[in-house]
């Protein structure tokens, strides 16, 4: 099977650094814009089947002449902007692909042309979205009359390295970061759905606190509009199915504080989708605050950190109101360095992609996560690299 990886940055070293030790895999094409670096690592690394290249994501002609060189497959690891023009790259190109972002209307709208070319589009397939997407799509199998779905994310410091007035520290691009922390979102609370503004998002009752086993307590709040998940697991708006929902939400959490000290950061307008005017300069907020606030609270080199997810999902299963439960709990690598949080999402991609060309997964078109991914086989993946999912299930008392 032959690779194009496109980004080699956190997420991509861990995916790259699978694919070289795959079987399946005989050539991988490595691009990123930073091609000294990445020659570099390749070098240290003494990747013989690695060839690199150099990526100009903002050039066209750069990535078709990258789709020219007929992978088997692409992961895109590059950032949201690009997402949408790497994908109708490869479907013209015919190139089975895989990113680890949130599907756009554009990129669904191209799954006509892809099924009709004979190969797969696997998008969401990273950490959030992605593996908890898996998680529904098997927590749902066999309930019915389902009343609770709510899913729960995090990608934080161990506690002992949460020691900045954030109590956060970074564990990926913290510009996207601060994109989820200004958007608006939808929940299910009471069978009512509730619109939260971009502006509320940590306002004190969107807040509330979760415990989970072996970490302790973490403040949540929401995370985009849980609703879009609906459709993936069958489930139409104004359906007796849609009318059974109590509660439903997606939610990131982090460790207690950080909430209260971004509800004024909002307060003040810092995170206002509005660039502002600077000596006749526009200047983004997010990006500004990113630049000024990001190199001083790096992961240090020797401190470790969480990647978590939660679900819980209630239904009947035969008569009986039954609660499933799903949780992952990851942690950074010291021996490779591999965060958890990369681990997660690079180790995922490259699984994904592995499951593709190696026949096991087989559909065409623009997949889903929630019901296209063989579980068991998914589930086992993961834990030779030593991610693990417990779950267990339960009556409602």
């Amino acid at each position: 099977m032959k690779v194009l990886l496109l980004g080699v940055g956190l997420q991509g070293k861990v995916a790259l650094h699978d694919l070289v030790n795959s079987d399946t895999v005989s050539e991988i094409i490595a691009a990123d814009k930073d091609i000294n670096v990445l020659k570099q690592l390749v070098e240290h690394n003494q990747y013989s089947k690695v060839q690199c290249e150099f990526l100009d994501a903002h050039n066209q002609n750069h990535i078709n002449q990258l789709m020219s060189l007929k992978p088997d497959i692409v992961i895109d690891l590059l950032p949201i902007s690009f997402v949408e023009r790497i994908a109708i790259s490869a479907v013209k190109f015919g190139l089975n692909l895989i990113n680890t972002l949130s599907v756009t209307p554009q990129i669904r709208a191209l799954a006509g042309e892809a099924k009709h070319k004979g190969i797969t589009v696997l998008p969401e397939f990273g950490l959030d979205p992605g593996i908890d997407l898996v998680l529904l799509g098997q927590a749902i199998k066999g309930l019915r009359d389902i009343e609770v779905i709510n899913s729960y994310g995090a990608g934080i410091p161990i506690l002992e390295a949460a020691n900045n007035p954030l109590n956060y520290k970074v564990t990926w691009n913290l510009e996207g970061v601060l994109y989820t922390y200004f958007r608006k979102a939808k929940i299910i609370n009471n069978g009512e759905v509730v619109e939260i503004k971009e502006r509320e998002i940590f306002n004190p009752e969107n807040i509330h606190e979760i415990i989970i086993e072996g970490i302790g307590n973490l403040e949540a709040f929401p995370n985009g509009d849980a609703l879009q998940y609906l459709q993936s697991i069958g489930i139409e708006e104004h359906s007796e199915q849609y009318k059974s929902i109590k509660q439903m939400g997606r939610y990131t959490m982090r460790w207690p504080g950080h909430c209260a000290f971004w509800k004024k950061l909002v307060d003040l307008h810092l995170l206002d989708n509005e660039a502002i005017d600077i000596d006749g300069k526009k200047i983004d907020r997010r990006s500004f605050l990113a630049k000024i606030i990001g190199p001083h609270i790096q992961l240090k080199a020797d401190e470790r950190d969480l990647a978590i997810l939660f679900l819980e999902v209630v239904g009947k299963r035969n008569e009986e109101k039954t609660r499933v439960i799903y949780q992952l709990i990851d942690k950074r690598d010291l021996t490779t360095g591999f965060t958890a949080m990369s681990r997660t999402v690079g180790y995922t991609a490259s699984i994904g992609a592995q499951l593709i060309g190696n026949g096991k997964i087989t559909k065409k078109g623009i997949l889903s996560p929630v019901n296209d991914i063989p579980y068991e086989i998914f589930e086992h993946e993961l834990k030779k690299r030593g991610i693990i999912i417990e779950s267990k299930a339960g009556p409602v008392l």
